[in-house]
């Protein structure tokens, strides 16, 4: 069994490390720390926030208990100030490459940025993995991706005032739609047929919209490209009808939901059923392999929800489920933050004093 005087000085030592930076990631670092345990969290995203803050930072959310509506951005900037009193290490940009058990019953966690951890339980919160657009299939298209094609909206700004066609059938090509017109010079939504898999009141706006000539609607495929001095500046679509008719832009915006992909996680041992991770029970939300837990979207169990608040309950169970491989000799007792003198030392906050 290795000592920590073998360990080299550049690999980090850990209570807990949480793979994802998502509501639930940031949540199960404050259910760790509430036990006094800290955490390191990682994710492949330069930024934390998860699928929250990358597909619909404005979007309103309004399933969070006792918050009637919040934006995914606002959600996470709600949870990175809960989680302040823990002061956790977040290590971004990189992705867990290596899990690996150890001898002495810990693990071996390596991200491609080579950052190096021996740690004592491992949290996987990692949405349904990393998310990739699915990508438009034309010939040269490629060549314009970040300059006039584009699989998300970070800055909807840049759209003002452009001709755009937004490629999709789903909420996040309507909401886009509606979203920009009026502020974008011309929107046209381009579907394969006419049913629409969004919201019917998000449905009835864009043909709302469209009697009134603030918008268009396409049945159609993209097809092909032109190009004008070096620019992207028709694409060809192809209608119901067997027909091709070129259509003018300055931005192609394209909607065609998100490829999810385990990725390295699907080499590390945990029982799969559909590109999710089962838990051997919902009492602590552990996996097959002991010190290993799931919470969030990428788990699955009988009943499974995919709700951020059951993500939540399951951080806090997952926490209590970790805490004797970290203090094997410690009685995990449950308190409570409006009346524990000991949680409220570890927030920061003070001790109320009733009469």
């Amino acid at each position: 069994m290795e000592n920590k005087q073998t360990i080299p000085a550049h690999v980090i030592e850990a209570d807990a490390v949480i793979i994802g930076a998502g509501p639930v990631g940031l949540f199960q670092v404050f259910e760790l720390g509430l036990l006094e345990i800290k955490a390191h969290v990682i994710d492949s995203l330069p930024v934390v926030g998860g699928q929250c803050v990358e597909l619909y930072p404005d979007k309103p959310i309004y399933d969070i208990p006792a918050v009637p509506v919040c934006t995914g951005q606002e959600l996470t900037d709600n949870l990175l100030k809960q989680i302040e009193p823990f002061e956790p290490t977040f290590h971004l940009n990189q992705e867990v490459t290596l899990v690996q058990r150890r001898e002495d019953g810990r693990f071996d966690l390596e991200t491609s940025l080579g950052t190096r951890f021996i740690t004592k339980t491992i949290f996987i919160a990692a949405g349904v993995g990393s998310f990739q657009p699915r990508t438009l299939k034309v010939e040269g298209i490629e060549a314009f991706e970040g300059s006039q094609l584009f699989y998300r909206v970070k800055d909807p700004s840049q759209f003002e005032g452009k001709n755009l066609v937004i490629c999709g059938g789903g909420d996040s090509a309507l909401d886009w739609a509606l979203a920009l017109a009026g502020k974008a010079e011309s929107v046209v939504v381009l579907h394969r047929r006419e049913d629409f898999r969004a919201a019917p009141a998000s449905v009835a706006k864009m043909k709302e919209m469209c009697d009134n000539y603030e918008m268009q609607f396409i049945i159609g495929q993209v097809t092909g490209i032109e190009t004008k001095d070096d620019k992207l500046s028709e694409i060809k679509v192809t209608g119901a009808d067997g027909v091709t008719r070129r259509l003018p832009l300055d931005t192609l915006l394209v909607f065609f939901g998100l490829s999810p992909k385990l990725g390295p996680i699907a080499e590390w041992g945990l029982d799969i059923e559909r590109k999710q991770l089962k838990v051997v029970n919902t009492e602590k939300f552990e996996t097959n392999v002991p010190g290993i837990f799931a919470v969030g979207d990428i788990n699955t169990y009988p009943g499974k929800k995919k709700l951020i608040l059951s993500g939540f309950h399951e951080a806090a169970l997952a926490a209590f489920g970790a805490a004797p491989y970290i203090f094997p000799d410690k009685k995990i007792h449950m308190q409570y933050t409006t009346t524990s003198p000991k949680l409220h030392k570890i927030l920061g906050v003070e001790t109320p004093v009733f009469d």
